[in-house]
């Protein structure tokens, strides 16, 4: 859905503060420090119940507060979604008043993406950071995988907590297989389904020429029942499940080797924006619902060549836009629909 309400309270330097968004392009601008990247971050809190900064929610309180809340509602009205964040509680959501089981399920309401200034830490980190902008496709592209997924990860922790009772492991395995090797196809697939998506934004984008390789946890050349048979030993002398889709990642190289290893800051940020929007351009084609795309004021480390293929990949696209930026334009983008200021976390329409 796009996204026409938000409200926000306490939220970082952010107290109170309520938007009407446009279906297009939303541009949100001010200052360093004003409180622009937190409205993203608060967006992002919607569709993902976390934050694209930081793995510890209670940092997103404003300080003096004991939580936070954030609101949103669909231009059609037909949707709303809540989150609310407390230090003593933890966050709850909500989907039309109803309480979700999982934070996860708020994706399929309000499925939302962002490209910030720390975008090359999709190719510079550990797999945890890729697997999770996978899953974030194979979730909208493969409706069976959240219960998947969840399931799994109950299997894992009954196994892992056997192993550390130092009982047999075993009754736990062969749910852990199955799921396991779903899991594992459901994402392969869907990296094949990406691959001519970032070809393609990559020629566009002037990068280098990379290659995308789907590391499913475990050793090719063996079935999951297999290397879980094969790591028995060190799984219970370490206490740990070590195979399994748990373990995936996404190798992301270019002339065989790691891009991390030979692309600057700037190719990698070029690499990994090109994966952001093949994932977008993948869920266009698969998926009824466009998601929102926030970008966090995109101009400012592209050249006007790249920038201008930049905006024409995102234009394309036609989903929902949130920009920031430092004054009010975009360069390089249209007029925008709807323009906000922010200063010291006050937010007002222009």
């Amino acid at each position: 859905m796009s996204l026409g309400e938000l409200r926000v309270r306490n939220l970082r330097c952010i107290e109170a503060a309520e938007l009407e968004l446009h279906s297009g392009c939303n541009l949100i601008w001010g200052g360093n420090g004003a409180g622009k990247t937190s409205l993203l971050e608060a967006l992002f809190l919607l569709g993902r119940g976390r934050s694209f900064r930081t793995r510890h929610s209670e940092h997103l309180i404003r300080r003096g507060a004991e939580g936070l809340t954030v609101f949103g509602r669909s231009v059609s009205g037909l949707h709303a979604a809540g989150v609310e964040f407390d230090r003593q509680r933890g966050a709850q959501a909500k989907v039309n008043g109803a309480v979700l089981g999982s934070l996860a399920e708020l994706t399929l309401t309000f499925p939302v993406q962002v490209i910030d200034p720390e975008i090359h830490k999709l190719i510079e980190e550990g797999g945890r950071r890729r697997r999770r902008w996978l899953d974030w496709a194979v979730f909208h592209v493969e409706p069976r995988f959240g219960d998947w997924w969840l399931r799994y990860a109950r299997a894992l922790r009954q196994r892992n907590a056997a192993l550390k009772a130092r009982s047999d492991a075993r009754p736990w395995e062969v749910e852990l297989v199955d799921l396991g090797q779903r899991i594992s196809e459901a994402r392969g697939a869907v990296v094949e389904a990406l691959q001519p998506h970032w070809r393609e934004i990559m020629g566009t984008l002037d990068c280098p020429e990379g290659e995308l390789h789907y590391a499913r946890g475990w050793s090719a050349a063996l079935s999951l029942s297999e290397a879980l048979d094969g790591s028995r030993a060190r799984d219970q002398l370490r206490q740990l499940t070590h195979p399994g889709p748990h373990r995936a990642d996404v190798l992301i190289q270019v002339g065989g080797k790691a891009a991390r290893e030979v692309l600057s800051r700037g190719q990698q940020k070029l690499m990994a924006a090109a994966l952001i929007l093949a994932q977008l351009r993948l869920l266009r084609d698969r998926s009824a619902t466009p998601p929102t795309l926030l970008l966090d004021d995109p101009a400012a480390e592209l050249d006007s060549t790249r920038l201008a293929a930049f905006v024409g990949e995102i234009s394309r696209l036609g989903c929902q836009l949130v920009v920031t930026s430092l004054a009010p334009e975009i360069p390089g983008f249209r007029a925008p629909d709807r323009m906000f200021h922010v200063e010291q976390g006050r937010i007002s329409p222009v």
